[in-house]
Parts: structure tokens; sequence; C-alpha cells
């Protein structure tokens, strides 16, 4: 048996709200750009800077996921398969037995971030 589908009128509302949904996408991806981006200069502004390679090291990505985007900061300064934004922001032991204790600069570079860009994302979706 067929399914038989009738529709009455035009589809004028759903293209429209189609294309707003583009819209709102664009919009919450310039505004995941942004915020991508500010992170990745206070991360370097507050990386404690040796040698400079780690601060300079950061990046972002956003991904669409399920529902929705991701967006991640990443450093890529490694050595022997170790992060090294890690090592400085946890601490890690030294091969003599020694310790270097963790330095908490991700957490107070990021946690402004954090608050503008849930601030900003929450007016947006409001508006919808």
């Amino acid at each position: 048996m067929p399914i038989v589908v009738k529709q009455r009128g035009s589809f004028n509302n759903l293209s429209r709200f189609l294309s707003e949904d583009g819209r709102r996408n664009r919009k919450m991806l310039q505004i995941l750009e942004r915020y991508g981006q500010l992170g990745v200069d206070r991360l370097y502004e507050y990386t404690p800077k040796d040698t400079g390679t780690t601060a300079l090291s950061w990046d972002y990505a956003i991904e669409e996921v399920p529902g929705g985007y991701r967006l991640s900061w990443t450093n890529d300064n490694t050595k022997d398969g170790y992060n090294i934004a890690l090592l400085i922001q946890y601490g890690h032991g030294l091969q003599n037995g020694g310790y270097v204790a963790g330095f908490n600069y991700i957490n107070p570079a990021m946690q402004p971030v954090f608050e503008r860009l849930g601030a900003e994302l929450g007016d947006e979706v409001r508006r919808v």
C-alpha cells in the first residue's frame, strides 16, 4: 500500500524556517570562531614562556557534533610523546626522582572566555 501525502497551501513557512536555521548556524559558527581565537590569544598570553614554543603552539578547532558544535583548544608542543602544556599545568616527575610542581595558567586564562562565550551563546539562543 503506497503512502500518500496531501498538502494544501505553500511551503513558505518551512522554507523560511530552514533558511533562518542556516543563518543561525552561520551566526553560531561566527561566535565560536571569534571565541576560539580569543581563547588562543589568552592562552598565548598566560602560558609561561621559556622558549615560547608552547605559547605559540595553541590552536582551536570547531567540530560539528550531533545536535550542535564542539569548540576545543589544542596545543601540539610535545616532547617524547608528552604534551608540554599539560606538564606545565599539572606538574611532572623527573628522571632523577624530583618533581616539578604544576602552574595553573590554563584555567585563569580561559575562565573569562567561557563566561563571555556562554553569555553570548545564551543571548543568541534566546533570540530564536
